[in-house]
């Protein structure tokens, strides 16, 4: 038996669960579908990059082989997923689904208070509209591109106080993504906690290239947050 560890990508949660697989020479499932994907030249790649100004933003899905952008929705979905969307209930208020989606979230969580939001970028919207504003700051191991662009909207700062070694991509090390513990109340003593609504740690850190965060650094992040009274957030 191979013993593996499963990551589900949800949102707004990545779940993992440890699974136990038969060692076999084919994958232990069936393929259901398939979808056509396009081969380009290299000087097709070339042309096409040169056409858009360099930024990936720009290239157009149909000419990208292998997309590397997102984890979001780029995994088959198995049968009882497929089987899940006939199933749901799209009722505009009391949906059963909703219900089933709050019990789990309660269930992993412990929270009290449940909002589902289409995307992380919707519910970062919402929070900074209310919790930002010029002369706020938002300290981070490291911002992904939507939460900066949301807080910097709102005339706030979005600090990154990633710990050296995440910064060297030559370094090998564990736990790249862990805050500087250090940097973080230097910082809150430096603005003020009376400018900071609240402090966040990315897991993992995707803009630092998708580095862990350890349990004992967020421990140690909750721990300077409790001091000067700053909620933590964890982007997740």
């Amino acid at each position: 038996m191979a013993e593996v560890f499963i990551k589900f990508g949800l949102n707004p949660f990545h779940l993992f669960s440890k699974v136990n697989f038969m060692k076999t020479i084919i994958e232990p499932f069936k393929i259901k579908s398939v979808e056509p994907i396009k081969f380009t030249s290299k000087e097709e790649r070339e042309r096409l990059l040169k056409e858009a100004g360099y930024n990936p933003f720009l290239l157009r899905a149909d000419n990208v082989l292998i997309d590397l952008l997102t984890d979001s929705g780029t995994s088959a979905m198995s049968s009882d997923q497929w089987a899940g969307i006939m199933q749901g209930d799209e009722s505009y208020a009391g949906s059963k689904s909703f219900y089933r989606f709050e019990n789990a979230v309660r269930k992993i969580t412990g929270m009290k208070f449940i909002i589902p939001t289409h995307q992380g970028r919707a519910a970062e919207k919402i929070i900074f509209s209310i919790m930002g504003g010029a002369g706020k700051f938002f300290p981070n191991n490291t911002h992904f591109d939507t939460t900066r662009a949301n807080i910097e909207f709102t005339g706030a700062e979005a600090v990154d106080l990633l710990n050296e070694k995440g910064k060297h991509p030559e370094v090998r090390a564990d736990f790249k993504g862990n805050m500087d513990v250090e940097k973080l109340e230097q910082f809150i003593l430096e603005k003020g906690k009376e400018n900071i609504p609240l402090c966040m740690i990315t897991i993992t850190n995707n803009s630092g290239g998708g580095q862990p965060v350890s349990m004992q650094n967020i421990k140690d992040v909750k721990e300077v947050c409790k001091k000067y009274n700053i909620p933590l957030y964890l982007d997740a």
